[in-house]
């Protein structure tokens, strides 16, 4: 990317906004408008008049803005700005200037400032999610846009009833997707995979597009995936239960979705996906022991090893804490740009509270204890930013060390990284201990979340239901068939007393 100048500042859309906005023309109000939409300072300038105009006194100067106040005892100006995941101040002298802050800040958040010709704004840079860039227009096989960009029998084209406004089904998917997807990258990933694999079936057997499918259609697809193929060493083999069961679930849910927004006068997938009845009797077995959990913990509070930088230390025990505490999946610590998401609310206690977007693009709410804000604080802190959150505050929680967002591979692997950490340090004779560290992920932690609330301190399960995001009780309930003390407990106490 290149430098931007002021001239052409203008060029810059904004497009985590509705309508995206264009940058203003000056980099003095850029860089203003840049520190309102991102949450923090982007690039100030700092002398002690300044300073004192903003602060009732100098004892409060010296408290809000304690590296700067230390800096303009020595220098007549100082310059604070944003670079790599946090706020540095340095002398004026030494500062970079606020065209190269600007451009680093772009070039930060490229997903969300986008470069487009002053007249010609093109509609995908204005519509198009940042991570759904294919958006199932290259469903077809051999990335055949026309074969998507039709209706058939079963679209709706009366305007009244067709909620979402479009035409034909590569718009009706790009939709779907944005609803449904596009809050993980794993998520819409295995959604562009199934539905790829609808379309390429289609494509063999003359069929198509999705919106022309009739019920025996997508029956004969169900039959397909269920028969037995021959691989290239001849060997006749099916495709694994999960494996059709999951596809079934995407175009089960694409047609129910298309079906209930008007976009399908018809919803002949009804009934198509199987597996909802074995849904009932999920159990989960991926559980660390309590032992095993305190041992991680203890890990986690230590200083840190001789080998990691403080910074990625405090980062690592940040994220620990967020996933270990707050029950969340992998992809609900991401950062969402459009969303702000996620982020922290600070009440008037100082207690806090973390606000993710998970399945389905439903937003919820996790307080957090208080055992875990130490190591946030920490981190916070070494970054430059308060303890506590401000309001409206929009940074991603966790940053890389390019000062980007970190992404879910990144955060996965600080968590395995205490897990190999607590690993490294349990006596050689903890061997099955060691085996389930060496096996343990992220979403380990949010099962040992869900049963210490279910089984340990039996939560009401519409209360837990809440705090894990579960679109049914029933997957809640599933852990309390994890554990038989409990239900020996419940036992003994309703027939209490001996029989003579």
């Amino acid at each position: 990317m290149k430098p931007s100048h002021p001239s052409s500042l203008s060029h810059w859309l904004d497009t985590g906004c509705r309508p995206p906005q264009r940058l203003p023309d000056a980099t003095e109000a850029a860089l203003a408008y840049l520190s309102h939409a991102l949450g923090h300072p982007v690039y100030v300038r700092w002398t002690l008049t300044a300073l004192k105009r903003g602060c009732p006194s100098l004892a409060d100067a010296k408290r809000e803005h304690p590296a700067v106040f230390a800096l303009l005892l020595e220098h007549d100006a100082i310059i604070e700005y944003w670079a790599r995941g946090r706020l540095r101040v340095v002398p004026e002298s030494s500062a970079p200037s606020a065209a190269t802050v600007l451009e680093q800040t772009l070039r930060q958040h490229r997903r969300r400032f986008r470069l487009a010709s002053p007249d010609d704004v093109p509609d995908t840079v204005l519509t198009a999610p940042p991570a759904a860039t294919e958006d199932g227009v290259v469903l077809a096989a051999g990335g055949d846009r026309a074969w998507l960009a039709r209706a058939g029998r079963f679209a709706n084209a009366t305007a009244l009833t067709n909620t979402l406004g479009v035409a034909d089904d590569a718009q009706a998917i790009r939709l779907f997707l944005r609803e449904r997807a596009s809050h993980s990258p794993h998520t819409l990933r295995a959604y562009v995979t199934e539905l790829r694999r609808l379309a390429g079936w289609c494509t063999r057997e003359r069929l198509g597009p999705f919106s022309d499918l009739t019920r025996q259609d997508l029956m004969a697809y169900r039959d397909a995936l269920q028969a037995p193929r021959q691989d290239t060493t001849g060997k006749r083999t099916r495709a694994a239960p999960a494996t059709v069961s999951r596809a079934l679930a995407v175009v089960s849910s694409l047609f129910a979705w298309w079906h209930r927004t008007g976009y399908l006068t018809v919803n002949p997938a009804e009934g198509l996906a199987a597996g909802r009845r074995a849904r009932m009797t999920w159990t989960p077995v991926r559980f660390l022991p309590a032992t095993a959990l305190a041992h991680c913990d203890a890990i986690a509070a230590a200083d840190a090893p001789e080998n990691v930088p403080a910074t990625v230390w405090a980062r690592r025990r940040a994220i620990w804490a967020l996933y270990r505490f707050a029950g969340i999946r992998l992809a609900e610590l991401v950062w969402h740009e459009a969303l702000a998401l996620p982020r922290i609310d600070v009440d008037e206690a100082r207690q806090w509270t973390l606000h993710v977007v998970g399945k389905g693009s439903k937003q919820r709410a996790i307080p957090l204890p208080s055992t875990c804000l130490p190591a946030l604080r920490a981190y916070r802190c070494l970054r430059g930013l308060p303890a506590d959150p401000p309001p409206g505050e929009r940074l991603p929680l966790i940053h890389s060390e390019r000062g980007r967002a970190l992404g879910a591979s990144g955060l996965y692997d600080e968590v395995r990284a205490v897990f190999a950490l607590a690993a490294a340090r349990l006596p050689s004779q903890e061997t099955a201990m060691r085996a389930a560290l060496d096996a343990a992920s992220t979403h380990w932690l949010r099962h040992g979340y869900a049963r210490t609330l279910v089984v340990d301190n039996r939560v009401p399960l519409p209360v837990a239901q809440a705090l894990l995001g579960h679109a049914s009780v029933q997957t809640t309930a599933a852990y309390a068939r994890t554990d038989t003390t409990q239900l020996r407990a419940f036992v003994e106490e309703s027939f209490p007393g001996k029989i003579s």
